[in-house]
């Protein structure tokens, strides 16, 4: 294992730029949804439900969206008691429920996706689309290569074994 910073090495200064690029888009996606009193988790819970008119259960939610259900559970609270979303049992399981977006939160997103897509566009400015595929696929396999480390770590391997 090296034991020397690779600050040199292309794939150093690229996760390094990666992760200044995550904050950055997380603080202007803050920024972006303050006007609606809503916080990045928010949106992103209210947009997948968009995307899904019969709703989701909490476990897709938190799977979709890589979150721990303690931590969408909250979410999903605070946004039912604004009437942004509510709760429906589903036929056959009492214990389970789906979550859906309420008339008012449809309403709240026609007025946001527009702002959000065009703030996707300012994002991507420059950048071809092509290029911008490739860099999915890039960040796919970051991704996955990340979560076999994480799932190694968490065996208590040591990192970079």
């Amino acid at each position: 294992m090296k034991t020397t910073a690779p600050s040199h090495s292309p794939s150093y200064r690229a996760l390094i730029q990666l992760i200044r690029t995550a904050e950055t888009l997380w603080n202007a996606s803050r920024a972006l949804f303050a006007r609606w009193d809503l916080s990045p988790s928010q949106f992103n819970v209210l947009n997948l439900l968009h995307e899904v008119p019969g709703g989701l259960s909490q476990t897709e939610l938190s799977r979709a969206l890589l979150m721990h259900r303690s931590n969408l559970t909250g979410l999903v609270d605070r946004l039912e008691e604004r009437g942004l979303v509510r709760r429906q049992d589903r036929p056959g399981d009492r214990r389970a429920y789906r979550v859906r977006l309420t008339p008012e939160a449809r309403k709240v997103m026609a007025e946001i996706l527009p702002h959000y897509y065009g703030a996707a566009g300012e994002v991507w400015a420059g950048i071809p689309a092509g290029r911008a595929a490739l860099m999915e696929k890039d960040l796919e396999r970051l991704c996955e290569n990340a979560r076999r480390m994480s799932a190694r770590l968490d065996d208590g391997e040591p990192p970079g074994a």
